[in-house]
């Protein structure tokens, strides 16, 4: 028998019209939503800049151009920002295509969409918005930056222990300490400028993926949309995404940093350490325990900190093994959560900020933790080379010795007896020098001042290193008021052309 003489056992269904009901509640209604809120502004203004571009290469009608511009001027922005979803456009692209057409007509307002796609509107939009939080997240780092720096100019001269595996080490100053600090928050500020140059490219032109065989003037749209040059090659324009993907590279990197430090401050702050206070303004109390002030503030820069780092990395997850090409992948199910993350990077450093500027440091209790242990035993070796010409190895054996000797009970006097009484065995003589200068070994201000070279912590090289911060602070606010400058006045740019394009004789 014949295939065809057998019914089909399982007739195929008639096939649902696009969108399906799970597919626009779950997709299209989702992103519609999203659209409104990151990237409307951004469209209107691609809009008016290509349309500009257009008649400006000749390739539409400079009174069609005007019938366009005019209407892209009237849309009632507050209406399209209260619209809901509702399947009869399939994103916020087409909903503002479909106003326009009603505002001149589908003849008119086809013409703007010559020599361009979704694909080059949307990376374009894209960048814009990131380009603007990165910025942010830079202003705001600037911010905390000084906030630390400044705080570091007041206690060149505050002692403190330094701490290794956990466990106090040597003397340093404050200043030291926060200086660290303020150097990985300078190389994060260039990780974010290095981020915003690749953002900052204009993909507009690129079309689909392979440009257009109309004579469109890229540099003319990147110039009036405030880009500082083209992503060049229009298949990349499309399908490459190192631009977010380095800025969640250095998103992550700055809130990791910044969470390591936070975890520090917030062990100073325990009854046990003492050695930092918060402010009544940045603490909570207890609803049982009265005697309770909780640095609540610290922990909410820690959370909100590994917040913006868990999305950063959920970023460069969601591009993992993705097709190098136009893909849903990177657009607009994965923009939301950049800008999420870029919002949490913002308040924990705006928080962080306003936190360290009001706290108060226990300089007695960072001093009496810094003299009260072995921590300057490292000088009493090195005094040892430089006094009884003796190897280092040799030095730290005999030290570590007369260390093990006293037993946990610190004590200077009885230290320097140990050591001159175990030299003698270990060195075959009995040392040269007084007591006086091995004692002079265990003071933290002497351990300090002689430790002078670029990077210390005597004072002359903290006050060289916050002499260097300070002038990077400068460049550095040079630069970002630049490109301030740079994203306030590119609309100004749109509208006077605008402007010179209705003065043009009709």
């Amino acid at each position: 028998m014949n295939e065809r003489d057998h019914p089909s056992e399982s007739p195929s269904k008639p096939s649902e019209r696009f969108p399906a009901p799970v597919y626009a509640e779950t997709v299209l209604a989702v992103n519609f939503e999203d659209a409104k809120k990151y990237f409307l502004d951004a469209l209107l203004e691609i809009h008016s800049a290509h349309t500009l571009m257009l008649t400006r290469q000749n390739i539409i009608p400079t009174a069609d151009a005007r019938l366009c511009l005019e209407a892209i001027a009237r849309l009632d922005r507050p209406e399209i920002l209260g619209a809901r979803y509702d399947g009869r456009c399939e994103d916020l692209f087409f909903h503002v295509q479909e106003l326009l057409v009603q505002a001149c007509g589908e003849e008119v307002a086809g013409k703007i969409h010559t020599a361009r796609s979704r694909n080059d509107i949307d990376l374009t939009m894209y960048r814009m918005c990131l380009r603007r939080e990165i910025l942010r997240i830079m202003g705001e780092t600037v911010d905390a930056r000084q906030v630390l720096l400044d705080l570091a100019a007041s206690h060149v001269g505050t002692i403190m222990p330094a701490y290794t595996h956990t466990q106090p080490a040597q003397p340093t100053t404050l200043a030291h300490y926060l200086l660290a600090a303020i150097e990985f928050l300078g190389r994060d500020i260039q990780r974010l400028r290095a981020a915003f140059a690749t953002i900052n490219r204009n993909p507009l032109g690129a079309c689909a993926i392979t440009t257009t065989g109309f004579p469109i003037d890229r540099d003319y749209t990147a110039r009036l949309l405030g880009f500082e040059g083209l992503q060049v090659n229009s298949y990349g324009a499309i399908a490459a995404i190192d631009y977010l993907l380095e800025a969640a590279s250095a998103v992550a990197v700055l809130t990791l940093n910044l969470g390591r430090l936070v975890q520090d401050l917030l062990l100073w702050c325990t009854e046990e350490f003492g050695f930092l206070r918060l402010s009544d303004a940045y603490i909570q109390i207890s609803s049982i325990m009265p005697q309770k002030r909780n640095p609540v503030a610290l922990e909410h820069v820690r959370i909100l900190a590994s917040k913006a780092f868990g999305q950063a990395q959920a970023v460069l997850s969601c591009a993992h093994n993705t097709p190098f090409g136009d893909i849903v992948d990177s657009e607009d199910d994965l923009q939301p959560l950049a800008f999420s993350m870029c919002a949490d990077a913002v308040r924990a450093l705006r928080l962080f900020a306003g936190t360290m500027s009001h706290a108060e440091v226990d300089r007695e209790r960072m001093r009496l933790r810094a003299c009260g242990s072995f921590l300057c035993v490292t000088e009493l070796a090195d005094t040892l080379v430089r006094e009884e010409a003796i190897s280092f190895r040799t030095a730290h054996r005999l030290v570590g010795a007369a260390v093990h000797a006293i037993g946990r009970e610190y004590s200077p006097e009885r230290l320097v007896t140990a050591m001159k009484g175990l030299a003698a065995e270990m060195l075959g003589r009995e040392l040269s020098k007084p007591r006086e200068m091995w004692m002079r070994a265990f003071d933290p201000d002497h351990f300090i001042s002689i430790r002078k070279i670029p990077g210390g912590p005597a004072l002359e090289a903290v006050q060289a290193q916050i002499a260097t911060a300070r002038k990077e602070q400068a460049e550095t606010q040079e630069w970002r008021d630049a490109r301030r400058s740079l994203l306030e006045r590119y609309p100004q740019l749109i509208r006077a052309d605008i402007v010179a394009l209705n003065s043009t004789p009709r």
